[in-house]
This record gives structure tokens, sequence and C-alpha cells, in this order.
């Protein structure tokens, strides 16, 4: 199969992850795969955004940005056209993004099936998290991409809600989550008893993650064993977290790897006696939890519906009630005490990846079955992609 992937991922974070894991399962599979967008992503380095993007969005108003990135779509749409003329794709497949509508727009000229991964409803999130000028066309056009996809392929269930809400038929959607390859992460024995117990962390640091109160708790903890906060990563709460640390006295049980390489993640989980997800977005498929349970940590997460799509309480997981801070503490003293526990709970993790196919050669499989299945329906692409928008 000849798939044409279009995206507009400027970054190399989360989203290019996905990006170039799904590509790579998709070609050892045996299909051809030719991916379209920014020219900036191939040269931009880890945890880097586009510097012109950046310094649009530092120096001028929200809805001058997003004027520029409405424009954009107008060249991006005739490049990935370009490429579909050249490269006479079966599908198209194209990461969702706001502002984005080469996707849907060169599917309709070309008659092709639009297969479109959705990983937010990004107009909402950008309004709550990242500012949002222009928020009534923003989410007009989210809607009119979504709902003109031959199929919509949200990371988690809670996602699809969102997608239906919009007015996409659940008939054209199937929910795909964020995977792994199970062959980065191989089998890690839990680290030694008797010593500190590191609680680890990987990821972009934001201040909702709620990683202050957990320096609180390891301040507040007189007994044993120690415990000390491992982060892998970095980001804009890094300078709080350092100063809150000082000023609780616990400077030296806070350490920061920084950023990354994607080879050296495995090794560093596995450096983990518990790994933390302490907040997550209602809707989200963090690819972090996926990363713990296949190194064979045991995982401590928030119990709402989107984790519980990967996470079984007190089976792969535990999970704790994030409207009462005290349980996540309460859970992490639980496992801290507990090695028989983190090492059960790690064991059953990694073996629900592997028994649920939670892994990107698994998803391209399915992403190739929804695409052949889309094909073989003559006309349905124009019909179901042009049906009107109320």
């Amino acid at each position: 199969m000849k798939i044409l992937y279009s995206h507009r991922i400027r970054s190399r974070d989360g989203q290019s992850v996905h990006l170039e894991a799904m590509v790579a399962a998709l070609r050892a599979a045996g299909h051809e795969v030719r991916v379209v967008g920014p020219a900036g992503f191939a040269t931009t380095g880890l945890g880097e955004d586009s510097r012109m993007v950046a310094l649009i969005r530092r120096l001028l108003p929200a809805w001058v940005g997003e004027l520029a990135e409405l424009a954009y779509a107008l060249p991006a749409s005739w490049r990935l056209d370009r490429a579909a003329a050249a490269f006479h794709p079966d599908v198209i497949y194209e990461r969702a993004n706001l502002f984005h509508f080469a996707g849907a727009l060169v599917a309709w000229r070309r008659g092709l099936p639009l297969l479109l991964e959705v990983n937010a409803p990004l107009a909402q999130e950008r309004a709550r998290f990242g500012g949002l000028a222009l928020r009534r066309i923003a989410a007009a056009g989210e809607r009119f991409v979504w709902r003109r996809a031959t199929r919509v392929l949200p990371v988690t269930a809670v996602l699809a809600k969102h997608i239906v809400a919009a007015g996409v038929p659940v008939s054209r959607i199937a929910v795909v989550p964020n995977g792994i390859d199970p062959r980065d992460f191989p089998p890690a024995p839990a680290r030694p008893e008797g010593g500190e117990i590191v609680l680890g962390f990987i990821g972009f640091l934001r201040d909702w993650h709620g990683l202050d109160a957990l320096l609180r708790g390891i301040a507040g903890w007189k007994g044993e064993p120690r415990m000390v906060l491992q982060i892998v990563g970095d980001g804009p709460a890094r300078p709080g977290l350092e100063r809150l640390a000082a000023e609780l006295g616990i400077a030296d049980r806070l350490r920061f790897t920084g950023l990354a390489a994607r080879t050296a993640v495995p090794g560093l989980i596995a450096g983990f006696d518990i790994a933390l997800q302490p907040a997550a977005v209602a809707y989200a498929c963090p690819l972090k939890v996926l990363e713990y349970m296949a190194a064979g940590r045991a995982i401590l997460a928030p119990d709402q519906a989107n984790l519980r799509e990967l996470l079984e309480h007190g089976s792969t997981g535990l999970l704790f009630d994030p409207r009462h801070p005290e349980a996540f503490w309460a859970n992490v003293l639980l496992l801290a005490r507990n090695a028989e526990l983190r090492r059960g709970l790690g064991e059953a993790a990694r073996a629900a990846i592997l028994r649920r196919d939670l892994t990107w050669s698994g998803h391209a499989r399915r992403v190739v079955a929804l695409a052949t299945e889309a094909m073989a329906a003559p006309g349905a692409t124009r019909s179901a992609a042009w049906e009107p928008v109320e």
C-alpha cells in the first residue's frame, strides 16, 4: 500500500515520536510511505520548536500568529497535492493540527480516503493552556476536518466522545492509542532493595503536573526508605521546583537529567522504582505511561477514564483519586514500602503491552486494515467527506 503521510509538526517531542514510530512500523510491514510536512521539521533538535514560530508567538499578538497558521494552509495543501500527483498514493494519513486542512482538501480533490489521527481537541486545548485568539475559527476548522475524514482515529475513547459530539458518526471512528516498541525496552530487573527509593517522571514539565506537592511530601517524610525524585526532561516548571526543593532543604533529593535522547530513555526509566504520572488531561493517551509499562516499572497515575484505558488498578498500576491530593502520597508510601508489590505491578504492566498488542507494529496493522476497508468502498470517500456541515 502507498501511504501519503501529512503532518504539520515543527517540534521534536512526543508528537514526533508518534509520527516517526508509525512511519517506521508501516515501512517495516512492507508499505511505501511518503511524509509531507514543514521543511524545518527534519532539522529541528530534540525539545526544540521552530525558531520562527517561537519568535512570532513571543513578539506578536496571538491573532497575528494564528492568521499566519491559517495562511500556511495554502502552501501546505499545495505541497501535499504535488506529492499526491507524483506519488499516486492509495490513502492519505494525516496527523490533525489546528488550521491544517491539507489532507481534507487533497483527499477530496484526488478522490482518496483520508485517515485522520487525532491526539487532542486542539481548539479547546490551546484555548485553555496556550492562549487562542481566533477561537471560533479554530473550532470550526477543527470540526470541518474531523467531519470530512473517511476515518477518524482518536487516541482514546474519551477523545472519541468529543469527536462524536462534533457530528462525526460513530461508524467512522476507530480508537488507535499511542504505542511502544517492546524491543526498545528489554526486561529490566527491579532495582535492589534496601537503598533509596527513586520516584521517576519523564516528560515536559508543567505546573499542573503537581510535582511540587510530591516534593513537600518527600520533605515531610522522616521515616525509611529515603526517597528521591528523578526527572527526565525539562520545561517551564523546572525553576520553581528547584527553588522549592532548596527552600525545603531537599535539593539533594531532586535530580534532573535534562532532555534525553530517545535511545537513553529505556535505561533511565529502568532506574526508577516508582514511575509517576501525577496528572493528565482527561482525553490524552500519555506516551510516558506506555513507556513505563514496557519498562516493567510500578506506575502511579490518576484514576480517570482515559488512564483506565491503559491501566487496571491493583493489577498493572495503582490509580489514585485526583480529587484528594493526600491519596497520591498515600500510594507513594504504599509502593515505597512494598518491593513485592512494585515488582508484581511492573511485570503485569509489561505483560499487558504484549497481550493487548499496544505496539506501533500492531497499530500499523490496524491502520492498514482501516485504509483497506475505506478503499474497498467505491464512492464512499467523497460522499462521506463532503456531507453538509450544520
